[in-house]
Protein backbone atom coordinates (compact mmCIF):
# COMPACT_ATOMS: atom_id res chain seq x y z
CA UNK A 1 0.00 0.00 0.00
CA UNK A 2 1.39 3.39 -0.97
CA UNK A 3 1.93 6.01 1.70
CA UNK A 4 -0.94 8.46 2.06
CA UNK A 5 0.09 11.93 0.94
CA UNK A 6 -1.79 15.01 2.09
CA UNK A 7 -2.22 17.48 -0.79
CA UNK A 8 -0.52 20.84 -0.61
CA UNK A 9 -2.57 23.58 1.10
CA UNK A 10 -4.61 20.95 2.95
CA UNK A 11 -5.64 20.85 6.61
CA UNK A 12 -4.73 17.84 8.69
CA UNK A 13 -7.21 16.47 11.20
CA UNK A 14 -5.08 17.36 14.23
CA UNK A 15 -4.69 20.98 13.05
CA UNK A 16 -8.38 21.80 12.67
CA UNK A 17 -8.69 23.04 16.24
CA UNK A 18 -5.83 25.47 15.79
CA UNK A 19 -7.65 27.59 13.23
CA UNK A 20 -10.81 28.27 15.18
CA UNK A 21 -12.02 31.77 14.33
CA UNK A 22 -13.53 33.57 17.31
CA UNK A 23 -16.45 35.69 16.22
CA UNK A 24 -19.77 36.77 17.63
CA UNK A 25 -22.10 37.28 14.72
CA UNK A 26 -25.65 38.50 15.18
CA UNK A 27 -28.58 36.55 13.87
CA UNK A 28 -28.95 39.29 11.27
CA UNK A 29 -26.24 41.74 10.24
CA UNK A 30 -27.66 45.24 10.49
CA UNK A 31 -26.22 48.67 9.88
CA UNK A 32 -26.56 49.39 13.57
CA UNK A 33 -24.42 46.36 14.42
CA UNK A 34 -21.92 47.20 11.67
CA UNK A 35 -21.19 50.88 12.25
CA UNK A 36 -23.27 52.43 15.03
CA UNK A 37 -21.13 54.69 17.26
CA UNK A 38 -17.99 53.89 15.25
CA UNK A 39 -15.61 56.78 14.56
CA UNK A 40 -12.81 55.15 12.59
CA UNK A 41 -10.52 55.13 15.60
CA UNK A 42 -7.67 52.64 15.28
CA UNK A 43 -7.96 52.32 11.50
CA UNK A 44 -5.32 53.58 9.05
CA UNK A 45 -6.50 54.84 5.67
CA UNK A 46 -4.17 55.45 2.74
CA UNK A 47 -5.15 57.92 0.02
CA UNK A 48 -3.27 56.82 -3.11
CA UNK A 49 -3.73 59.89 -5.25
CA UNK A 50 -2.39 63.38 -6.01
CA UNK A 51 -1.27 64.03 -2.45
CA UNK A 52 -3.30 65.43 0.43
CA UNK A 53 -3.43 68.92 1.89
CA UNK A 54 -3.32 67.97 5.55
CA UNK A 55 -3.91 71.57 6.63
CA UNK A 56 -7.28 71.71 4.90
CA UNK A 57 -9.96 72.10 7.61
CA UNK A 58 -12.04 69.32 6.03
CA UNK A 59 -9.09 66.93 6.18
CA UNK A 60 -7.98 67.69 9.71
CA UNK A 61 -4.39 66.54 9.46
CA UNK A 62 -2.58 63.52 8.07
CA UNK A 63 -0.20 61.09 9.74
CA UNK A 64 2.31 60.62 6.91
CA UNK A 65 2.95 61.63 3.31
CA UNK A 66 5.24 60.13 0.69
CA UNK A 67 5.66 60.65 -3.03
CA UNK A 68 6.39 58.03 -5.67
CA UNK A 69 8.71 58.69 -8.58
CA UNK A 70 10.48 56.62 -11.20
CA UNK A 71 14.28 56.82 -11.53
CA UNK A 72 15.14 54.82 -14.63
CA UNK A 73 13.43 51.51 -13.89
CA UNK A 74 13.52 51.94 -10.12
CA UNK A 75 10.55 53.05 -8.05
CA UNK A 76 11.58 55.67 -5.49
CA UNK A 77 9.59 56.48 -2.35
CA UNK A 78 10.49 59.79 -0.70
CA UNK A 79 8.90 62.08 1.90
CA UNK A 80 6.38 64.36 0.20
CA UNK A 81 6.87 68.05 0.89
CA UNK A 82 4.52 69.28 -1.85
CA UNK A 83 1.22 68.05 -0.49
CA UNK A 84 -1.61 67.98 -3.01
CA UNK A 85 -0.67 69.17 -6.48
CA UNK A 86 -4.16 69.36 -7.96
CA UNK A 87 -6.82 68.88 -5.26
CA UNK A 88 -8.08 65.42 -6.14
CA UNK A 89 -6.47 63.58 -3.22
CA UNK A 90 -7.58 66.24 -0.76
CA UNK A 91 -11.16 65.78 -1.93
CA UNK A 92 -10.96 62.04 -1.30
CA UNK A 93 -9.34 62.50 2.10
CA UNK A 94 -11.99 65.03 3.13
CA UNK A 95 -14.78 62.59 2.28
CA UNK A 96 -13.15 59.82 4.31
CA UNK A 97 -12.65 62.21 7.24
CA UNK A 98 -16.30 63.33 7.12
CA UNK A 99 -17.44 59.75 7.66
CA UNK A 100 -14.66 58.42 9.90
CA UNK A 101 -13.35 61.44 11.87
CA UNK A 102 -11.01 59.51 14.18
CA UNK A 103 -9.13 57.46 11.57
CA UNK A 104 -5.52 58.15 10.65
CA UNK A 105 -4.95 59.28 7.07
CA UNK A 106 -1.76 58.58 5.11
CA UNK A 107 -0.98 60.10 1.72
CA UNK A 108 0.86 58.29 -1.09
CA UNK A 109 1.21 60.68 -4.03
CA UNK A 110 1.30 58.99 -7.44
CA UNK A 111 -0.36 61.71 -9.53
CA UNK A 112 0.87 65.09 -10.67
CA UNK A 113 -0.78 68.28 -11.84
CA UNK A 114 -3.92 67.68 -13.86
CA UNK A 115 -4.26 64.19 -12.33
CA UNK A 116 -1.51 62.97 -14.64
CA UNK A 117 0.64 60.02 -13.73
CA UNK A 118 2.00 56.74 -14.97
CA UNK A 119 0.82 53.21 -14.34
CA UNK A 120 4.19 52.16 -12.95
CA UNK A 121 3.89 54.89 -10.31
CA UNK A 122 0.47 53.53 -9.36
CA UNK A 123 1.95 50.05 -9.09
CA UNK A 124 4.85 51.31 -6.99
CA UNK A 125 2.58 53.33 -4.73
CA UNK A 126 0.17 50.47 -4.21
CA UNK A 127 3.01 48.09 -3.40
CA UNK A 128 4.29 50.58 -0.81
CA UNK A 129 0.82 50.96 0.74
CA UNK A 130 0.40 47.21 1.05
CA UNK A 131 3.86 46.83 2.56
CA UNK A 132 2.93 49.46 5.14
CA UNK A 133 -0.10 47.31 6.01
CA UNK A 134 -2.59 50.15 5.91
CA UNK A 135 -6.05 48.90 6.80
CA UNK A 136 -7.87 50.63 3.94
CA UNK A 137 -6.45 52.00 0.68
CA UNK A 138 -8.55 54.35 -1.46
CA UNK A 139 -7.71 54.33 -5.17
CA UNK A 140 -9.74 56.91 -7.03
CA UNK A 141 -7.73 56.20 -10.14
CA UNK A 142 -7.05 53.45 -12.65
CA UNK A 143 -5.05 52.57 -15.73
CA UNK A 144 -6.26 51.25 -19.08
CA UNK A 145 -2.86 49.74 -19.92
CA UNK A 146 -3.27 45.98 -19.94
CA UNK A 147 0.44 45.32 -19.48
CA UNK A 148 0.07 46.56 -15.91
CA UNK A 149 -3.06 44.53 -15.20
CA UNK A 150 -1.21 41.41 -14.10
CA UNK A 151 1.02 43.34 -11.68
CA UNK A 152 -1.96 45.17 -10.21
CA UNK A 153 -3.91 41.92 -9.98
CA UNK A 154 -1.08 40.27 -8.03
CA UNK A 155 -0.89 43.26 -5.69
CA UNK A 156 -4.66 43.27 -5.19
CA UNK A 157 -4.57 39.59 -4.26
CA UNK A 158 -1.65 40.23 -1.91
CA UNK A 159 -3.66 42.95 -0.18
CA UNK A 160 -6.75 40.74 -0.01
CA UNK A 161 -4.92 37.84 1.62
CA UNK A 162 -2.90 40.17 3.85
CA UNK A 163 -5.91 41.94 5.32
CA UNK A 164 -5.66 45.29 3.51
CA UNK A 165 -8.95 46.50 2.03
CA UNK A 166 -8.65 48.10 -1.42
CA UNK A 167 -11.47 50.41 -2.47
CA UNK A 168 -11.27 51.56 -6.09
CA UNK A 169 -13.41 53.81 -8.23
CA UNK A 170 -14.72 52.60 -11.56
CA UNK A 171 -13.57 54.53 -14.61
CA UNK A 172 -15.81 57.47 -15.49
CA UNK A 173 -15.92 56.27 -19.09
CA UNK A 174 -17.18 52.86 -20.28
CA UNK A 175 -13.70 51.46 -20.79
CA UNK A 176 -11.86 48.53 -19.27
CA UNK A 177 -9.37 49.69 -16.67
CA UNK A 178 -7.67 48.43 -13.53
CA UNK A 179 -7.60 47.72 -10.59
CA UNK A 180 -11.31 48.33 -9.97
CA UNK A 181 -12.34 45.37 -12.14
CA UNK A 182 -10.63 42.82 -9.90
CA UNK A 183 -12.88 40.80 -7.59
CA UNK A 184 -10.40 41.18 -4.71
CA UNK A 185 -11.06 44.94 -4.82
CA UNK A 186 -14.21 46.74 -3.63
CA UNK A 187 -15.28 48.57 -6.79
CA UNK A 188 -17.44 51.68 -6.64
CA UNK A 189 -19.53 53.75 -9.02
CA UNK A 190 -21.65 56.84 -8.33
CA UNK A 191 -25.32 57.36 -7.56
CA UNK A 192 -27.15 60.66 -7.87
CA UNK A 193 -28.51 60.79 -4.33
CA UNK A 194 -27.54 63.45 -1.80
CA UNK A 195 -27.11 61.21 1.25
CA UNK A 196 -23.49 60.30 2.01
CA UNK A 197 -24.74 57.46 4.22
CA UNK A 198 -26.69 55.79 1.42
CA UNK A 199 -25.03 53.09 -0.62
CA UNK A 200 -26.34 50.40 -2.93
CA UNK A 201 -25.13 46.93 -3.83
CA UNK A 202 -25.00 46.30 -7.57
CA UNK A 203 -26.51 42.94 -8.63
CA UNK A 204 -24.70 43.23 -11.97
CA UNK A 205 -20.95 43.62 -11.32
CA UNK A 206 -18.10 44.37 -12.07
CA UNK A 207 -19.06 47.59 -10.24
CA UNK A 208 -20.11 46.20 -6.85
CA UNK A 209 -21.38 49.28 -4.99
CA UNK A 210 -22.84 52.68 -5.75
CA UNK A 211 -22.19 55.61 -3.41
CA UNK A 212 -22.71 59.34 -3.53
CA UNK A 213 -20.59 60.89 -6.26
CA UNK A 214 -22.72 63.35 -8.25
CA UNK A 215 -22.89 67.10 -7.65
CA UNK A 216 -21.32 67.27 -4.20
CA UNK A 217 -19.10 69.82 -2.49
CA UNK A 218 -15.61 68.48 -1.78
CA UNK A 219 -12.41 69.80 -0.24
CA UNK A 220 -9.87 71.11 -2.72
CA UNK A 221 -6.31 72.30 -2.48
CA UNK A 222 -5.50 75.71 -1.13
CA UNK A 223 -8.14 75.33 1.58
CA UNK A 224 -10.98 75.73 -0.91
CA UNK A 225 -13.97 73.61 -1.91
CA UNK A 226 -15.49 72.85 -5.29
CA UNK A 227 -18.64 71.18 -6.56
CA UNK A 228 -17.65 67.97 -8.28
CA UNK A 229 -18.98 64.83 -9.90
CA UNK A 230 -17.23 61.52 -10.52
CA UNK A 231 -16.74 57.97 -9.39
CA UNK A 232 -13.55 59.26 -7.79
CA UNK A 233 -15.68 60.79 -5.05
CA UNK A 234 -17.94 57.78 -4.62
CA UNK A 235 -15.03 55.47 -3.73
CA UNK A 236 -13.93 57.38 -0.59
CA UNK A 237 -17.50 57.15 0.70
CA UNK A 238 -17.19 53.37 0.67
CA UNK A 239 -13.63 53.65 2.01
CA UNK A 240 -14.93 55.75 4.90
CA UNK A 241 -17.75 53.32 5.62
CA UNK A 242 -15.30 50.42 5.48
CA UNK A 243 -13.18 52.28 8.00
CA UNK A 244 -16.12 52.55 10.37
CA UNK A 245 -16.85 48.83 10.12
CA UNK A 246 -13.22 47.95 10.80
CA UNK A 247 -13.10 50.41 13.69
CA UNK A 248 -15.92 48.53 15.36
CA UNK A 249 -14.93 45.03 14.15
CA UNK A 250 -11.15 45.08 13.64
CA UNK A 251 -10.68 41.36 13.04
CA UNK A 252 -12.75 41.25 9.85
CA UNK A 253 -11.15 40.04 6.63
CA UNK A 254 -11.68 41.93 3.34
CA UNK A 255 -14.09 39.16 2.30
CA UNK A 256 -16.15 39.59 5.46
CA UNK A 257 -16.11 43.36 5.17
CA UNK A 258 -17.40 43.27 1.61
CA UNK A 259 -20.17 40.93 2.72
CA UNK A 260 -21.17 43.35 5.48
CA UNK A 261 -21.29 46.27 3.05
CA UNK A 262 -23.58 44.17 0.86
CA UNK A 263 -25.86 43.15 3.73
CA UNK A 264 -26.19 46.73 4.98
CA UNK A 265 -26.74 48.42 1.61
CA UNK A 266 -29.94 50.39 1.08
CA UNK A 267 -31.32 47.98 -1.51
CA UNK A 268 -30.68 44.79 0.44
CA UNK A 269 -32.80 45.71 3.43
CA UNK A 270 -29.89 47.16 5.37
CA UNK A 271 -30.66 50.85 5.01
CA UNK A 272 -31.43 53.16 7.92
Amino acid sequence: MSERVIPAWSLTADAAGSIAIPAEWPERVTRDWAIADATGEGVSVCILDSGVDGDHPLVGGISSAVAVSIDGEEVVIVPDDLGDVCGHGTACAGIVRSLAPACTIHSVRVLGEGNTGSADMIVGGLRHAIEQRYDVVNLSLSTTKRKFAEMLHDLADSAYFGGTVLVASAHNMPVESYPWRFSSVISVGSHEGTDSWEWFANPNPPVEFFARGVDLDVAWYGGSTINATGNSFAAPHIAGLSTLVLSKHPSLTPFQLKSILYLTAANTGGGP
